[in-house]
């Protein structure tokens, strides 16, 4: 199933929920543009390479657009449309006002040194730097991208259109970024994954975690759940998967991960699995916080743990989420659980606006207050009308964006 047909799936679902007419339907699933660029470097060799570079904006009537910007081979336009529709969707719910878009690069960076990297950045931002910016679209980073490729997209942006510190957001905090920004994702997640224990009447010392993806979202949200005092027993990433019934030592996990270049080949701190035992592992709550599609309907009834946390965006496909609802299992889905990075873009913005710098405990207070309110309301939605987390969360997010879109008028 394509990307973007899993995400029309849970829309339709909400949108039944809803009642929305036809039309109202077509509007807010039809993107308002869709971009597809070339871009065409000299590496190091020599040797001219030529990438692909999409730019998908959704919908902005809530707001500016907002959403990351993935460098992976595996990039496509369906994929892109797939994650500016999710954006949309993930900040209406978490009600912050910006719209959703989604850009990515079909390129695998750890195939390419810093250099040839920086000049992919630059020519992208010149093929599209008319078609962003503060008040219209704003970048962050996502898969394959970091802070330092925010601070070359800032500082092409300002070649043509002035000094405009918000025209991206996930930056350095030396270079007009924000404290807190790289940890906001896997601390909402490490947040919300509480809060949903919580309300399960589930006790949160000593709850079993297992965690698939070790990158900046799964690194930060097994440190926050084991400041918790939850064991985290089972953790992997495309190099190697381990398991520990004890629990793992995060802290050792965390350096030996920075000593091999964010690599988990060659731990010893617990036994080696496959990719498959990780997320059939014996645990309270599965965690997948690397990329879509790993919960499919050919491995939904292996999985063992009563709690999924989507930590990735779309880790679970339509049918696997059948299965697990059929099961009881409860899903607790990306356009809420992993909305801690985009919420914290939000302040970034607000403070490049204001050219005023927010403090860590500032953006951490206010990323748990935002988040629980809107785990609340999707709670109550949930229970209220019958209807599983997902399908709430979309009925959130959804409703908010149908509710703009009559307000600002179709003209």
């Amino acid at each position: 199933m394509r990307a973007s047909e899993a995400t029309r799936i849970y829309f339709d679902r909400a949108a039944d929920q809803l009642d929305l007419s036809p039309s109202m339907r077509r509007m807010l699933t039809t993107a308002k543009r869709e971009v597809q660029v070339q871009i065409s470097i000299e590496r190091d060799s020599g040797e001219v390479a030529t990438f692909i570079g999409y730019r998908v904006q959704h919908n902005d009537a809530r707001g500016p657009l907002k959403g990351g910007l993935r460098y992976h081979p595996q990039v496509d336009l369906d994929e892109v449309r797939s994650l500016a529709a999710l954006m949309t969707w993930k900040t209406a719910v978490v009600d912050i006002p910006y719209g959703g878009a989604k850009g990515g690069v079909s390129i695998d960076p750890s195939a390419c040194s810093l250099r040839e990297l920086e000049r992919v950045t630059r020519k992208f931002v010149d093929a599209i730097h008319d078609l962003f910016g503060p008040d219209v679209d704003i970048p962050a980073p996502d898969m394959g991208t970091t802070a330092d490729m925010m601070a070359w997209i800032m500082n092409q942006y300002g070649k043509y259109h002035g000094f405009s510190p918000a025209c991206v957001t996930g930056k350095p905090v030396e270079y007009h970024g924000i404290p807190g920004r790289d940890e906001a994702t896997g601390r909402g997640v490490g947040a919300l994954t509480l809060k949903l224990l919580s309300r399960v009447g589930r006790r949160i010392p000593g709850t079993r975690v297992a965690i698939q993806g070790f990158g900046n979202v799964g690194t930060h949200t097994a440190k926050y759940l084991a400041d918790a005092e939850c064991r985290i027993v089972a953790v992997g990433d495309a190099s190697g998967s381990f398991h520990r019934a004890e629990g793992l030592d995060v802290l050792e996990l965390l350096r030996h991960a920075r000593a091999h270049g964010g690599r988990l080949a060659g731990f010893t701190g617990g036994d080696a699995i496959s990719p498959t035992e990780l997320l059939a592992a014996d645990c309270d709550v599965l965690i997948p916080a690397a990329l879509g599609g790993v919960i499919t309907k050919a491995n939904a009834s292996s999985i063992r743990a009563p709690l999924v946390v989507e930590g990735a965006n779309a880790p679970v496909e339509p049918e696997a989420d059948d299965i697990l609802a059929e099961r009881g299992v409860i899903v607790l889905p990306d356009i809420l659980a992993n909305a801690g990075g985009v919420t914290a873009s939000w302040f970034e913005w607000v403070q490049n606006r204001q050219h005023y710098q927010w403090g860590i405990d500032r953006v951490r207070g206010e990323l748990d207050r935002i988040l629980g309110h809107a785990f609340e309301q999707v709670w109550q939605l949930s229970t209220a009308r019958n209807v599983p987390l997902r399908t709430a969360a979309y009925m959130v997010g959804v409703g908010r964006v149908a509710r703009a879109t009559v307000l600002g008028g179709i003209t």
